[in-house]
C-alpha cells in the first residue's frame, strides 16, 4: 500500500477495499493492527507532540479522513477519496458480525456507549459484543485486566485524539490479533446522540460545517487549526517546487 507524507506526517493512499485487505491479513496471522483516521487536527498535534509523531509513524494505516487531509493531497497531486471514519467504522462491524469477530467499544459516556451498542445490534443482531465500557477512568491499568480478559478481535476506541492514540498503544502490549480504531466522537453519532451530517455535506467535504453549526464551541477547535493547516500545506507545496 502506497504511503505519502503531509507535513512529514505519513497518509495511506487507500480505499476501503485495500484497507480491509490489510486488516483482514493481520486478523488471519493473529497480528494486532492499529488504523488511525487521520485529519488536520492530528497532523497539526503531531508537529509538536513528538510522542503523537511517533505514534502515526507507527500505525498499521492512515486512513484520509477530513476534508482538508483530501486538499493537502490534491496539492501532492494526489487525486484521493476522503474516507469517512464512521462509514469505515460501520462497514468494519458488519464485517466482524460476518466473521464472528469478537467485538469491543470503548469510550464516551456509559449512556452514549450503550445505546450505540443497542443500535448495533438491533442492525447486526450477531455481533458479538465482548467488551462495552465508558471512557472514564484513571489511568488505562485501571481497565487493562478486564479488556485483556475480554479478548476483543475489534476494539473501537473513542476517547478523542491523542488520548485513544496513546491508549492503544498500551493496549497493543497485552493484547493479540485485535483491530484497533482511534473513532473519536462516534459513539455519540451511533447512539443518535450527535445527528449526523446530511448526504450532500458529506459529499462536499463539509461536515464540519455542518457540525459546527450544531455545536458552536466546536469553533474554537477548528479554527484556527484547519486554516494554519491549508496555509502549512500551501507554503510547503511552494516550497518543494522551488527545490525542483
Amino acid at each position: 500500500m502506497k504511503r505519502t507524507l503531509v507535513l512529514n506526517c505519513p497518509v495511506d493512499l487507500c480505499n476501503s477495499e485495500t484497507a480491509f485487505e490489510g486488516l483482514n491479513l493481520a486478523l488471519r496471522e493473529n497480528r494486532n493492527f492499529h488504523i488511525i483516521t487521520i485529519n488536520p487536527e492530528m497532523i497539526m498535534n503531531a508537529q509538536k507532540n513528538r510522542g503523537f509523531f511517533e505514534i502515526l509513524n507507527n500505525s498499521d494505516l492512515n486512513i484520509p479522513d477530513g476534508v482538508g487531509v483530501k486538499i493537502a493531497l490534491r496539492m501532492k497531486g494526489i487525486r484521493q477519496n476522503q474516507i469517512r471514519g464512521v462509514d469505515f467504522s460501520r462497514s468494519l462491524l458488519k464485517m466482524a458480525s460476518e466473521m464472528d469477530l469478537r467485538v469491543g467499544f470503548l469510550g464516551a459516556k456509559e449512556e452514549v456507549v450503550i445505546k450505540a451498542k443497542e443500535n448495533f445490534l438491533k442492525k447486526l443482531p450477531n455481533l458479538n459484543f465482548c467488551y462495552t465500557r465508558n471512557g472514564y477512568f484513571d489511568s488505562i491499568d485501571d481497565i487493562i485486566e478486564e479488556i485483556k480478559i475480554s479478548q476483543p478481535q475489534i476494539l473501537l476506541v473513542g476517547l478523542g485524539s491523542p488520548k485513544q492514540e496513546e491508549v492503544i498503544v498500551k493496549l497493543k502490549e497485552v493484547l493479540k490479533g485485535c483491530v484497533f480504531v482511534g473513532v473519536g466522537g462516534s459513539f455519540d453519532v451511533f447512539s443518535g446522540y450527535t445527528k449526523e451530517s446530511p448526504l450532500i455535506f458529506q459529499k462536499l467535504g463539509l461536515e464540519w460545517l455542518y457540525r459546527t453549526v450544531l455545536e458552536p464551541k466546536r469553533l474554537k477547535r477548528i479554527f484556527p487549526v484547519l486554516p494554519i493547516f491549508i496555509i502549512k500545506c500551501i507554503i510547503n507545496t511552494i516550497v518543494k517546487g522551488r527545490k525542483n
